[in-house]
């Protein structure tokens, strides 16, 4: 008996549509896992990219999700806003399944981050050398593209950075 699966097969459309959302995104959502609770928990939070299009973000160690990271740092980003009109699940978002790499504040990856991420997020000037602050780089393992209804991809890091080693 063969299994319907609800995945397109990846193509330029879908490859093209998930690097757009990643490159476009300000902000997403942060699926981790309490671990005082071991219960899901989603924030908001900031984002950019790396220098090769990787997502990251800038945060506070006085926040729950950095504790849970620090304990787990397998989670996911949600990114993609809902348009002004219609149905919100007809606008595309991207899941992204991720490992979360802290950044040590005296590395040179946090100078270039740092200048990269103030480049994009002007705004940002105003906390990030706050000493809680730290730079959190996301590995992508796999990503889950919905285009809007019907229109569902299951990508890999080879389809978001096809020239680029991933980890």
């Amino acid at each position: 008996m063969s299994q319907h699966t609800p995945f397109r097969p990846v193509d330029k459309t879908a490859r093209t549509l998930a690097r757009d959302l990643i490159e476009g995104a300000s902000s997403g959502a942060l699926a981790t896992l309490r671990p005082d609770l071991e219960l899901p928990s989603v924030s908001r939070v900031a984002l950019a990219t790396d220098g090769s299009g990787m997502p990251v973000t800038l945060i506070s160690a006085l926040a729950d999700h950095t504790a849970a990271l620090g304990a787990n740092p397998n989670c996911a980003l949600l990114i993609g806003e809902p348009g002004d009109t219609g149905d919100p699940l007809s606008h595309p978002r991207l899941t992204l399944h991720v490992t979360a790499m802290f950044v040590s504040r005296d590395s040179a990856e946090h100078t270039t981050l740092r200048s990269r991420y103030l480049a994009l997020r002007p705004k940002a000037k105003l906390y990030v050398d706050f000493t809680d602050f730290r730079f959190v780089r996301f590995a992508v393992s796999e990503a889950v593209l919905n285009g809007g209804f019907g229109k569902a991809w299951r990508l890999a890091p080879a389809d978001l950075w096809p020239d680029q080693r991933t980890t």
